[in-house]
């Protein structure tokens, strides 16, 4: 099986150590995340350097803080120096990170999406001809491309971002849309391919997977109850997606996280919600639903995602029991 692994911090341990670890328990790729506090990009270099094999990717970094350029610049870096493991794996982010930490208007997300994808894509052609590109947005001119293959994944939730990914991406990471709804939210990933000529086969869909394990399946419950309440509560795309499938369940969610009470939040993601949002149980039993999950939904490539109020020992467990050389 395809797995992926996202690589985050716990007890002493640091991010290239856990890469290392991951390629040694057979994962496929590592991807990074990236909000504040560390460069994404600056990680997955040293983590390039540190291995050998193991495929390397961002998810995601946001289509505001940098430019085009410097996108494919940093993409055709990474490319070279993890030997073509690396994958840039874009997305939108929120109004709250594009606004309160970077400062800028979060202004047509959507369409700013495209034509940064669009743009990387005319940058690392290799055509040798200078680059002319104007959109309704963004613009580039004289400078030639750089000759360089980089897969551009994105992380589009809302239809608008989803044909984004159809006409445009290699790959889909969808974050928060319940497991049950995947299939029909491809349907528009699909469409859009389509309308370009494009074999929506050819997309791969490379999920977020939230996961707990623990030998206690009340403690990896819990953990995957708050990672659930804080992206419903804090994030408006994130509510959307998860009320595809639970509307008033997200309501209560966000209601009561944005009151303050995220203890309230947490208790209001119903079991329901976990064994569709992500992964959680014993070791035996957080595998046999991880198993189920790819078989049943199409997934490509499932990346999973330790939920940040996971113990040190969730963590460890989770990492450990879900490697491929145990599924």
């Amino acid at each position: 099986m395809d797995v992926g692994l996202m690589v985050t911090d716990f007890g002493e341990t640091d991010l290239a150590d856990v890469a290392v670890r991951a390629e040694d328990s057979g994962y496929d790729a590592v991807w990074l995340g990236e909000l504040w506090g560390a460069s994404s990009i600056v990680q997955a270099t040293e983590i390039a350097c540190r291995t050998d094999e193991i495929g390397i990717g961002t998810a995601i970094v946001n289509v505001y803080s940098r430019t085009p350029a410097v996108l494919a610049m940093t993409a055709a870096s990474l490319q070279d120096v993890s030997d073509g493991r690396f994958r840039l794996g874009l997305g939108t982010s929120t109004a709250t990170a594009v606004e309160g930490l970077h400062g800028m208007a979060f202004d047509r997300p959507v369409r700013r999406a495209h034509e940064t994808i669009e743009l990387v894509r005319e940058l690392t052609a290799g055509t040798g001809d200078p680059v002319d590109y104007e959109g309704e947005l963004l613009e580039s001119s004289a400078f030639p491309s750089i000759e360089v293959s980089v897969p551009i994944y994105h992380a589009g939730l809302g239809p608008a971002n989803r044909r984004v990914v159809g006409r445009l991406a290699d790959g889909w990471i969808p974050h928060n849309v319940p497991f049950s709804r995947l299939e029909t939210a491809f349907e528009e990933v699909a469409a859009a391919a389509r309308e370009r000529d494009r074999d929506p086969d050819s997309i791969e869909i490379a999920p977020y997977v939230p996961s707990a394990v623990s030998d206690d399946p009340e403690e990896a419950r819990e953990t995957l109850r708050r990672h659930v309440a804080y992206y419903v509560g804090s994030g408006e795309g994130y509510r959307r997606a998860v009320a595809t499938e639970y509307p008033d369940e997200a309501d209560r969610i966000a209601e009561a996280w944005r009151a303050g009470e995220k203890g309230e939040a947490a208790a209001a993601v119903t079991d329901a919600m976990i064994a569709d949002l992500g992964v959680a149980g014993t070791p035996e039993a957080a595998r046999e639903r991880f198993r189920t999950l790819v078989s049943e939904t199409g997934i490509d490539h499932p990346i999973v995602v330790v939920p940040e109020p996971a113990s040190d020992d969730v963590a460890e467990a989770t990492i450990r029991e879900l490697a491929p050389d145990r599924l």
